[in-house]
């Protein structure tokens, strides 16, 4: 399976959290005010809780990415 990567454009971001109440382990609220992805968040197969939250991201800002071994 390929690895998948996620990350979050900050000028899409409006945040909400909705991503840090998803998926906990993998977005975290920053000093700024804005959700941010914790580092080495690479995983291989679906996470359906990352899906999710960029499915329910109101700004769109959740990107998730194939990545090239």
């Amino acid at each position: 399976m390929p690895k998948k990567k996620v990350r979050i454009d900050p000028d899409l971001c409006v945040g909400d959290a909705i991503c840090v109440e998803i998926a906990p382990d993998v977005f975290y609220m920053g000093d700024d005010g804005l959700a941010h992805v914790k580092e080495g968040m690479e995983f291989t197969g679906d996470r359906e809780d990352v899906q999710q939250a960029a499915e329910e991201c109101p700004g769109g800002a959740i990107i998730i990415e194939e990545v090239e071994e």
